[in-house]
């Protein structure tokens, strides 16, 4: 980790990830973000993962993990939460 952590509010944290989340390649309509937690020094998302009738993955669900897990390597380098 690079540089001073910030603490953030829950809900600040969750406006920028969001912001990001439409910036990503892997983004679509539907696709955020709506709750975070801290584990240790990750911050891990949650949201919505598009899983069919069965409760398998769809091709979504690939989407939504890269996305969060691209969330986690970038904001975790930078953000606690408060």
């Amino acid at each position: 980790m690079s540089g001073p952590m910030e603490s953030i509010s829950r809900q600040a944290l969750l406006e920028i990830a969001n912001q990001l989340t439409k910036e990503h390649d892997d983004y679509f309509i539907g696709l955020e973000a709506n709750d975070v937690i801290q584990q240790g020094d990750v911050l891990v998302f949650r949201g919505p993962y598009f899983l069919d009738d069965e409760g398998l993955p769809t091709a979504k669900t690939t989407k939504v993990f890269n996305v969060f897990k691209h969330l986690a390597v970038e904001l975790s380098a930078h953000y606690r939460l408060a």
